[in-house]
């Protein structure tokens, strides 16, 4: 059962993340028949604590209080990526997931669970800002930089700031059914569950690359978005065999002419979704998918959300 939950701070503490857990784990709602948690706040850092938004929190417990719980959340904090974890904190999370207990990091708080050994053959979610640094420092843990939350039971994983409350909720759901994580999701005014991962966040400009011999046909890619092409053509056009030019674009752009064009349909997409009142099949011309039922393929292939939804959480419900 989910009972007894505690956060567990370290110097530097995001606010909005320590936030999450509170408002999920830590305000009372009897008054509408939800359960109440045994909520606390423990430091692995001593008694005061410095907040990354400069001001100071006063804890009463210590790693101690790990000891009873059933949920023990790690929220983000400053410098995670490049700072080293007390072993007293890394020791009682192993403790704790040895006695039954899950672990739920929000955001950056996943390094800690790297650091502990946690994460070692398992799958996480971590911003999409953090995620090459995750994967570069802990080679052994699978990175998945798209999703809001991976749940892999008894350790759980979430991406930045508002998918700890994703995770939050569905391990709630998870525990005490869909009435209690949608009733707990409605006095938050936030949705119970979130359509696709946090792909449509991420900023996905050009790639640099050198492009010595393909630079121009690339210039000219972009700029004929709208128009069907083959490899021969642009081979053609950068004035080689269609063989040398595949080999010699995957080698300065790491990927295929296919799936460069695709990718920058896509993001083509994605800025008239957000920027323009246009309609989805004026948008699947412009950008060469051609009816709206192929771009909503390649849309939720390559960002996990559809063109509507993606509309609504970048322009408001107004604009799908």
């Amino acid at each position: 059962m989910l009972k007894n939950v505690v956060a567990v701070l370290l110097d530097g503490v995001n606010p909005f993340e320590l936030a999450v857990v509170c408002e999920v784990f830590g305000t009372d709602r009897s008054d509408e028949g939800l359960p109440v948690y045994d909520f606390a706040v423990a430091s692995a850092e001593g008694p005061t604590l410095r907040s990354h938004a400069g001001f100071s929190l006063q804890v009463e417990h210590g790693l101690e209080r790990l000891e009873s719980a059933d949920l023990i959340a790690v929220p983000a904090c400053a410098r995670y990526d490049t700072r080293t974890f007390p072993p007293e904190l890394l020791q009682a999370l192993h403790r704790g997931v040895d006695r039954g207990a899950r672990v739920l990091s929000v955001c950056s708080g996943v390094f800690v669970l790297a650091a502990a050994g946690l994460l070692d053959g398992r799958r996480c979610a971590v911003h999409w800002h953090h995620a090459d640094e995750l994967a570069r420092q802990y080679p052994r843990v699978t990175v998945e930089p798209d999703v809001l939350y991976v749940d892999e039971d008894p350790v759980i994983t979430s991406a930045g700031t508002a998918a700890g409350i994703d995770a939050c909720l569905h391990l709630v759901r998870k525990e005490q059914g869909p009435e209690v994580a949608n009733k707990i999701a409605r006095r938050m005014v936030v949705p119970p569950h979130r359509d696709g991962g946090q792909a449509q966040y991420i900023e996905r400009p050009l790639p640099k690359t050198s492009c010595d011999t393909v630079g121009e046909v690339l210039a000219w890619m972009e700029a004929h978005l709208d128009q069907e092409v083959t490899v021969e053509q642009l081979a053609a056009r950068a004035h080689m065999a269609p063989r040398t030019f595949a080999r010699r674009f995957q080698q300065e752009t790491g990927t295929t002419p296919y799936r460069w064009i695709l990718r920058q349909r896509v993001l083509l997409a994605q800025e008239l979704l957000e920027g323009t009142d246009e309609t989805m099949d004026a948008i699947a011309w412009r950008t060469g998918f051609g009816t709206a039922a192929a771009l909503r393929h390649q849309f939720v292939r390559a960002l996990g959300t559809t063109p509507n939804a993606y509309r609504r959480a970048f322009r408001g419900p107004q604009a799908a």
